[in-house]
């Protein structure tokens, strides 16, 4: 690129560069995600692949060098699209535009499958499940779950392996009694490893389940692909799937193989003894095989059986095992079998689970065909009559699993647009941590939340770039909670938003600590609006973007709208309640019958301002056009919202509903801040050298605001303060 070229600027490629450019991508794509992939899964079995000598490179043949070459092409063309390089990535793209323009929409449409395209394993699979298809279907649907996906790449490598390595032909039968005695061999294995937590197994693993490894090796053109051999430590033999989500496949098919041929539910407790278990097992029902797969699922420790449930529901569908005739035994699976076990996930949906069992469990819904759930959220969300009040356990597992299906909301998602509660937050922790941008302000948060945002920012996982909590009590405490995510090296935050959050300089020097911690990514901080001190700012002064409250309201009293009975004096500055003397002011349309007024100057954006208020004093917000009301006092009407001071004691009031307000420490000082366009209004009292929070309106602001005031005992007086 050139110096002044922008690096937003497309890139022209000349002839003869893009085969030389193809090939570096590749090359250090392949190097790259042996290094990557170490680090962010090392429990999967493809972290386990060894590197290869250059010598045992060369001795692959020009078959296998040109289908390694293209896999790594189709997934670096994925990452590049999905990485919004739509220039790049077709410079690369030689093959038929169409067929892979057809592929990425496809997948698009399905969110079980899109969501697995993180695993390079997975985009290899899907690329030659699809362009097979493709080139073989006239029409027809394209696979949209998991189990389909898989059941179809089962099939087409039994083909290849067929007309590769049998010397037969593309119309011939692809299951032979060989293929099918080692599918079920390689099933078994499967099942029983994963059982006891064995990504990895060894060649006596192998003889138990009947797998000869030299007939394997020498048979098999499709177990190349599936199933691989490794070097261990001393040199001995160790074997893997080339995939968790490979193996999970293969022993769901053992299970439900097992249980059509035998009626053996793999799937109880070796243990069982009662008799309940033995008249189980005396009937067996697929209804129970499929039951008590979801409770073992949900009751494993690490999820390590969450795909394996999703494939073994996906083959008790009559679709599916129609794509694998000749392999499985027809069950002729009634709709009836399907419904119980779609009311029985249902039912574990309102358990209060956690969010990830949740969420797989509307995963194996999907397999199942069935989005009634989901269904009847998405309708309430489009017809706005979503009620959070309202919703079951199991229907705000349906909105996270909608919004976690939607790229839009996971650009920027706002929790106010659902609910502003801690419960919420504790519902849509899994929404928050895909998201880019999270807006938490004004959500009656308290230091209580800070202790699960700090799980979102410190996994490995989370997304998450933008994270505003201001116009929360957060407190110092909150902030204290939420440095150790901060100081995860697993957190990438950039921005954080804790304006009007009640913190002090105890707050800066945690968060003077954070930035200064190699691994901290954070690089603008908003503390406006709270009580820094010098010390605070000279402490982060240096160390990232930050700010403090700088842009106060200044304000002036609108002596149009004053009652006859308030003075006002101080340059407009100080208005007092006189019941034996009324001031000599002249008839005036905007003029209040009570003994209120407003302030001249209209509040836009975000406003702050502080007044120091007598015995029975209301500061106030309000629309202009209150003066038409019947009743026009502050906080007796829709119109306006207000706080009330006296002997002590505070209350806040809007549209006559009053409610008091207990604070430890009380002052005749409040400050007032109002976020116009966030529809936010709080109010504090400030004591010593810090803001007390007292409570936030949370509303939607349809007119333009101004700030007011309201006194009713004689010699009551408010003051504007300069700041």
């Amino acid at each position: 690129i050139k110096s002044d070229q922008s690096m937003r600027d497309p890139i022209e490629f000349k002839d003869g560069h893009n085969q030389l450019l193809e090939e570096n991508i590749i090359s250090y794509v392949k190097n790259e995600m042996k290094k990557i992939q170490k680090v962010l899964s090392p429990d999967y079995p493809e972290c386990l692949e060894s590197q290869r000598e250059e010598e045992e490179l060369e001795g692959e043949d020009e078959e296998q060098r040109r289908s390694s070459r293209e896999s790594f092409l189709k997934i670096t063309l994925h990452f590049l699209r999905r990485m919004k390089q739509e220039d790049l990535a077709d410079c690369l793209q030689s093959r038929d535009e169409e067929q892979a323009s057809s592929i990425i929409s496809h997948i698009k449409t399905s969110r079980s499958l899109h969501i697995m395209c993180h695993i390079p394993v997975f985009c290899w699979i899907t690329a030659t499940v699809l362009e097979e298809l493709l080139k073989t279907r006239e029409g027809g649907d394209l696979p949209k779950t998991l189990t389909e996906m898989f059941i179809h790449f089962l099939v087409v490598q039994t083909k290849v392996k067929k007309v590769k390595y049998d010397g037969g032909s593309e119309t011939d039968p692809h299951w032979s009694p060989e293929s099918r005695k080692m599918i079920e061999s390689l099933g078994k294995l499967a099942f029983e490893q994963l059982q006891k937590g064995n990504l990895i197994f060894y060649e006596s693993d192998l003889a138990e389940c009947g797998i000869d490894i030299r007939e394997a090796s020498v048979y098999s053109g499709v177990f190349t692909q599936i199933f691989k051999e490794e070097r261990g430590l001393y040199q001995d033999k160790v074997f893997c799937f080339i995939h968790l989500s490979v193996q999970e496949f293969l022993a769901a098919l053992h299970v439900h193989q097992t249980f059509i041929n035998s009626g053996v539910n793999l799937m109880e407790e070796q243990q069982a003894t009662s008799k309940k278990h033995k008249a189980s097992q005396d009937k067996p029902t697929p209804e129970h095989l499929y039951q008590t797969a979801v409770d073992q699922a949900l009751q494993s420790p690490n999820g390590h059986l969450d795909l394996f449930l999703r494939f073994l529901l996906g083959l008790s569908l009559q679709t599916n095992q129609n794509l694998l005739q000749g392999l499985l035994t027809q069950t002729g699976s009634s709709s009836q079998t399907n419904q119980e076990t779609v009311e029985y996930i249902k039912k574990k949906l309102n358990e209060n689970l956690s969010a990830e069992r949740s969420i797989n469990l509307f995963h194996c819904l999907n397999e199942l065909n069935d989005r009634s759930l989901v269904e009847e959220i998405q309708q309430s969300l489009r017809s706005g009559r979503l009620s959070t009040d309202k919703l079951s356990p199991a229907q705000w597992s349906a909105l996270v699993f909608i919004l976690l299906s939607s790229e839009e909301h996971l650009d920027v998602f706002d929790l106010k647009k659902y609910s502003a509660s801690e419960e919420a937050l504790l519902r849509m922790l899994p929404v928050i941590k895909a998201s880019n941008k999270a807006l938490l302000s004004g959500c009656n948060l308290s230091w209580r939340s800070c202790e699960v945002l700090s799980s979102v920012l410190s996994s490995q996982s989370s997304s998450l770039r933008d994270l505003d909590l201001s116009n929360n009590d957060l407190q110092d405490s909150g902030v204290k909670l939420l440095s150790a995510g901060l100081k995860s090296p697993h957190c990438e935050l950039e921005t954080l938003r804790l304006s009007s959050c009640n913190l002090s300089d105890r707050s800066c020097e945690v968060l003077s600590s954070v930035l200064s911690s190699q691994s901290s990514s954070l690089r603008e901080l908003d503390l406006s609006y709270n009580h820094p001190g010098d010390s605070g700012v000279k402490l982060l002064s240096l160390q990232c973007s930050f700010f403090f409250p700088l842009d106060f309201c200044e304000l002036e009293l609108d002596t149009n709208s004053v009652n006859r009975f308030l003075k006002v004096s101080d340059n407009n500055r100080k208005v007092t309640l006189v019941e034996e003397e009324e001031q000599p002011y002249p008839d005036h349309p905007d003029r209040f019958e009570c003994c209120q007024l407003l302030c001249g100057n209209g509040l836009t954006g975000r406003c702050y301002w502080e007044v120091e208020c007598g015995e029975f004093a209301h500061i106030s917000v309000s629309y202009r056009g209150i003066r038409d009301r019947i009743n026009c006092r502050f906080g007796r009407n829709d119109q306006s919202w207000s706080l009330f001071y006296s002997s002590g004691f505070f209350s806040v009031c809007h549209s006559s509903r009053e409610t008091p307000i207990s604070s430890s420490s009380i002052s005749n000082r409040v400050a007032v801040y109002v976020d116009c366009p966030a529809g936010i209004l709080s109010f504090y009292n400030v004591s010593s050298d810090s803001l007390i929070h007292l409570h936030t309106f949370n509303t939607t602001f349809t007119e333009p605001l101004y700030a007011g005031f309201r006194l009713w005992s004689s010699g009551s007086s408010v003051s504007l303060c300069s700041l």
